[in-house]
């Protein structure tokens, strides 16, 4: 049975296996299928030579319609071109003509500017002048900053700056004759000022040597120690300066008994009144008196005032003497001033009497000239002759 499932008899008594059969099988089924797939193929191919066919016609009218389309742009590309040769030769002309209105407005805006730069630049000029002679006054006050500090560090020539302030305000308000600088008393020391006072008064005293070593120090401490220190060192020196005054400047009967102490500074005198009453106090018992520039200068003012009027009191005499020369001169004048209105009133009688001839030649010259030459009424006559009488003289008018 295995064998005869394994022979296969054909027709013509080949004997042909089962292998081989599977085998022509597959070949057949191969074969069969090279087949359908070429006539698959044929078919794909004509569908594909169809649609291909069918594109070329559809791509040949696109082509068509963008030649056409190509065509028109063509036509208005070239339209627009010469709209843009047009636009951009009218573009270049206003250009131009913008260009040429602003080139002649920048040259005009450029002149200007210039003109204006320039006027500036003088100005600037000028304020640079003003402002190197500015700083050639600021260098110069400078210098005489630093001149002034150089003074007042040293101590002969600070008190010769004191000296020099005292005497100017002393010159300037009291008359030549009224003071004396760098006297000599009769105790050898030669104060700084003798005012000399009216109605043989003793004169009095100033003097400008004030110390301003302890004020410097005062000014110049950093710490409470040192300001402690400084102050003591400045109320010292003042006490001692107030007690030199006393000492050799304040002699009975030739000078008088109070004394100036002049401060050359306001600040130095207002820092002692505020801080250092107990020197004020001192001073004032020892009859010393701390002025300043302005207390001395108003000082100054009072004593010119004095002195006016002590010289007011020395010439009254002469003053009642003068007074009375002159009632006396008045009084001639007004008898004379008497005379003369009666010399006046006399004469205004004369003028009158005149004028009254003159009315009545002017009246007979009037009749004449109407009547003619015949003799003239009686009354007119008596009128006359009453009229030609002389008039009695007012009393007191010989």
């Amino acid at each position: 049975m295995d064998y005869l499932s394994g022979m296969i008899f054909n027709q013509t008594g080949w004997v042909i296996s089962t292998a081989e059969l599977a085998t022509a099988g597959i070949a057949a089924l191969v074969f069969l299928a090279f087949v359908v797939a070429l006539v698959r193929s044929g078919r794909a191919r004509r569908r594909a030579e169809a649609a291909a066919t069918t594109r070329a016609a559809e791509l040949q009218g696109h082509v068509s319609e963008l030649l056409k389309t190509q065509s028109e742009l063509s036509g208005r590309l070239q339209s627009m071109s010469e709209m843009f040769g047009t636009g951009q030769s009218h573009l270049n002309k206003t250009l131009s003509d913008r260009l040429d209105s602003l080139g002649h407005r920048l040259s005009q805006s450029v002149g200007e500017q210039t003109r204006t730069t320039g006027e500036s630049l003088k100005q600037l000029y000028e304020r640079l002048a003003i402002l190197d002679v500015a700083q050639k006054n600021i260098n110069d006050l400078a210098g005489q900053v630093t001149n002034l500090s150089n003074i007042l560090d040293n101590k002969q020539t600070r008190g010769a700056f004191g000296q020099g302030r005292m005497e100017a305000i002393i010159a300037d308000g009291l008359p030549k004759g009224a003071y004396g600088f760098q006297a000599t008393l009769s105790n050898r020391n030669r104060p700084d000022c003798l005012v000399f006072m009216p109605n043989a008064a003793p004169p009095l005293v100033v003097d400008a040597k004030f110390p301003l070593e302890g004020y410097s120090a005062l000014k110049e401490a950093a710490s409470p120690e040192g300001l402690k220190s400084a102050q003591q060192h400045f109320r010292t020196d003042i006490i001692k300066h107030v007690k030199d005054i006393k000492d050799r400047y304040l002699i009975p009967g030739e000078t008088q008994d109070t004394a100036f102490m002049f401060v050359p500074s306001e600040s130095v005198f207002a820092e002692i009144h505020e801080r250092f009453e107990d020197i004020v106090q001192r001073a004032y018992k020892a009859r010393v008196v701390i002025v300043s520039p302005s207390l001395l200068m108003l000082s100054i003012q009072v004593i010119q005032a004095v002195l006016k009027d002590a010289r007011l009191r020395e010439q009254a005499h002469i003053i009642h003497d003068e007074v009375m020369k002159l009632m006396t001169d008045i009084g001639r004048l007004d008898d004379r001033v008497r005379k003369l209105a009666q010399h006046f009133g006399q004469a205004q009688v004369d003028i009158d009497q005149i004028l009254t001839s003159s009315d009545k030649v002017t009246k007979r010259g009037r009749r004449i000239e109407s009547l003619g030459f015949g003799d003239s009424k009686p009354d007119d006559l008596a009128t006359d002759q009453a009229a030609e009488r002389p008039r009695p003289r007012l009393a007191g008018n010989e």
